[in-house]
């Protein structure tokens, strides 16, 4: 089989792997396959002025409590020990374990009213991220790709999206791969393999990059496909990142011992701090993930080690945008795939189960009006009751505080018709 041919017959996956893998080799960069995205320029579609400008999108995997967190019910006898506590924003309350957001809450929005047709946790973080449900027959593209396809990267040298900690369902789906985000595992390391290899001298480099360009120059030419026209520019987007003083953005050491420690040391402390990072530096949608929200057993337990440490990063991280002049132009999310059963279930350590029907999430900056709880449930938190707000909602929520068409269609390679949050429908009233 000629090479032409296999590049035909190689699915997306296939063709990046194989270009990636010889980026390393002749190079020595092991990050420049996942700089690719860095390659194609959105243009800017903001259709209507808003103050946001950014996204840090906090995502507790598993699906978060809500009657332990945002949505407490003192004296039901579905809350369970979670004692509720006043906040700075007047009628508010929330959990104990969140003492110190509870000073922060004049600049939050609590939706108490969120529902979900997705109780699986695949599903239910599928359709959190892309506000469809899964089809078998499409990959859709997660809101941080609409969000960099439609609003375009801010910072030309840096990627328009970064994850931070994880992500399955966090991908570009039938969007080119220049919408994906950039993925970084441990906020601790950075951006890992950015840098020359010592190895290399730089002279040893460029001839490298010139015996590429000319390997590659008869193939471009010949197989004029967006694939390869993006891997082209991958690598001068890379190299261009090399040797940018932006890389610093990855670095959280360069902060203050006292910044670090008002964060936290745990990874998710971290994560928010390197999302605040890298939103001063022109990233637009920065996603940090936290895993182990699912508590089907001890759930009270699980929360007295899990909350804490939200609460500390979460709060100097509105503390800390908000000091530097950010937080009107950041949109901070907490969300979750769906909430937990009001019912304990005794014979399993006072856990709860998966419950979608009820749920809350938190915006804070963003152009948001903060010190207000949206929507409700009824007094043991098993049903919506006043202002329903739906995962397609929430996303439309979202692009309409960073001023983008929620109206706007797109189409897939195959001709099918998309919009950023499908058919949700932007809570306006909260701004």
């Amino acid at each position: 089989m000629t090479l032409r041919e296999i590049f035909h017959d190689a699915d997306d996956v296939s063709r990046r792997g194989f270009l990636s893998g010889a980026a390393s080799t002749m190079l020595g960069l092991g990050a420049m396959p996942l700089l690719s995205q860095a390659a194609v320029a959105s243009p800017a579609a903001l259709l209507r002025k808003s103050p946001a400008k950014n996204v840090i999108y906090l995502f507790m995997s598993g699906g978060m409590t809500h009657l332990d967190t945002f949505d407490v019910k003192p004296g039901a006898a579905t809350q369970g020990p979670t004692e509720a506590i006043q906040t700075s924003a007047d009628g508010v309350r929330i959990s104990s374990h969140l003492k110190y957001l509870s000073r922060h809450m004049d600049k939050c929005v609590v939706l108490n009213s969120m529902s979900s047709t997705q109780g699986a946790h695949a599903q239910g973080q599928y359709f959190m991220h892309t506000s469809y449900e899964p089809r078998g027959t499409i990959a859709h593209a997660s809101l941080g790709s609409w969000v960099n396809r439609l609003g375009g990267r801010l910072n030309q040298t840096l990627p328009g999206y970064v994850t931070v900690g994880g992500g399955r369902y966090v991908t570009a789906g039938w969007m080119e791969s220049a919408y994906a985000p950039l993925p970084i595992g441990d906020p601790e390391d950075g951006l890992a393999n950015s840098t020359r290899a010592d190895t290399i001298s730089d002279k040893d480099f460029h001839r490298r990059l010139d015996r590429v360009a000319k390997m590659n120059k008869a193939f471009s030419e010949r197989f004029k496909q967006k694939q390869v026209r993006s891997y082209t520019e991958m690598y001068d987007q890379a190299v261009k990142l090399m040797g940018s003083t932006d890389l610093r953005a990855f670095d959280i050491d360069k902060e203050p011992d006292a910044i670090k420690g008002a964060y936290g040391d745990g990874r998710l402390g971290r994560g928010c701090l390197l999302a605040r990072r890298l939103v001063e530096h022109g990233v637009r949608f920065v996603e940090v993930v936290s895993g182990g929200w699912d508590t089907h057993n001890d759930n009270f337990g699980e929360m007295e080690e899990k909350l804490p440490p939200l609460d500390r990063a979460l709060s100097a991280l509105l503390a800390d945008l908000d000091a530097r002049g950010l937080l009107e132009e950041t949109l901070v999310v907490v969300a979750t795939e769906f909430g937990r059963t009001p019912d304990i279930t005794a014979n399993r350590g006072n856990g709860r189960n998966h419950y979608p029907k009820a749920f809350s999430c938190l915006l804070a900056g963003g152009g948001v009006q903060g010190g207000q709880a949206y929507g409700k449930t009824d007094p043991e938190g098993r049903e919506v009751i006043e202002n329903k707000v739906l995962v397609p909602d929430l996303n439309a929520t979202i692009a309409y505080a960073l001023g983008l068409p929620t109206d706007k269609v797109l189409h897939s390679p195959s001709g099918r018709p998309f919009q950023i949050a499908h058919k949700g429908k932007p809570v306006t009233s909260i701004f």
